[in-house]
């Protein structure tokens, strides 16, 4: 019997707090874990994403997705980022601390441990999360493989450094981006960018993914407009034991949209889903 334990609170000492959800068959099995990372201006609770748990849990895994903790959301609401100064304050550093907890947290948790293989974690990160999972996937030997979905390439090329865009926001020390969904004006904070410069060598995917002796599976979509294809043409080169499924349809959240009121996945979603699936099994 699938179960789904909604909003589980993972706590720290002067950390901010993680959210989480659970999606498995409890039958005293281990199984192998799944862990999601959403992207930029994402959250667990985006679009279809309850759906994929609910596809991987019916295949016998155990699946975890969950908030980065500076996402702009909270304990109370977590879709509509009420926290902003969080979301503005958030860091590539933050968001692999919050990963490797979420990490610590699989390990060692003792109600479900009738139910986790420890030694089969997979990391599936979309978008942005997918150069978070190739970096930690690179500097850990605790995760077996690592997949993403409409993953960036290189988080300094995205920076555009040197457009009067970048120098305006060092100068103010502030850059505000309008969210379609809610309308908020997000601000990114300077900060952001002088954390990446300080741990540049740490934050380059190309050489994470070179690292890699674990298997890798890239995806991306053939009309993605927000992460163009050529980032997983690139992530798939950089590696001769990488494998690549290329989605002719795809956009970038492969027709899944927020909100998702169908029962079923999208087509090109669930395409991705069985893939993803079917690597896991074989790898």
């Amino acid at each position: 019997m699938s179960t789904k334990n909604l909003n589980n609170i993972l706590e720290k000492e002067n950390k901010k707090p993680i959210l989480f959800d659970l999606f498995h068959k409890k039958n005293g099995k281990k199984k192998g874990v799944v862990i999601f990372c959403h992207g930029y201006k994402g959250f667990k609770d985006w679009g279809a994403w309850n759906l994929v748990a609910e596809s991987f849990s019916k295949s016998n895994f155990f699946f975890l997705k969950f908030n980065f903790s500076h996402n702009g959301g909270t304990v109370h609401n977590p879709i509509d980022f009420p926290d902003l100064d969080s979301f503005g304050n958030n860091t590539f550093s933050l968001e692999l601390e919050d990963l490797n907890r979420v990490i610590d947290w699989v390990l060692t948790n003792k109600e479900y441990e009738d139910e986790i293989d420890h030694n089969d974690i997979t990391l599936v990160g979309h978008s942005r999360g997918g150069g978070i999972v190739l970096i930690k996937a690179s500097e850990t030997k605790k995760i077996k493989r690592v997949i993403t979905w409409a993953g960036v390439r290189d988080f300094k090329e995205r920076f555009k450094i040197g457009s009067p865009e970048f120098r305006l926001w060092e100068q103010k020390g502030v850059t505000y981006i309008e969210n379609g969904r809610t309308k908020q004006m997000m601000p990114h904070y300077f900060q952001f960018f002088e954390d990446f410069l300080k741990n540049e060598s740490k934050f380059n995917i190309k050489s994470a993914v070179g690292k890699l002796r674990i298997p890798y599976l890239v995806v991306h979509g053939g009309k993605d407009t927000s992460v163009e294809p050529k980032n997983g043409e690139s992530l798939f080169s950089w590696n001769k034991n990488n494998e690549i499924f290329r989605v002719a349809g795809g956009d970038h959240t492969f027709s899944s949209k927020h909100p998702w009121n169908s029962k079923d996945l999208p087509c090109e979603l669930n395409t991705v889903v069985k893939k993803t699936i079917d690597f896991i099994i074989g790898s």
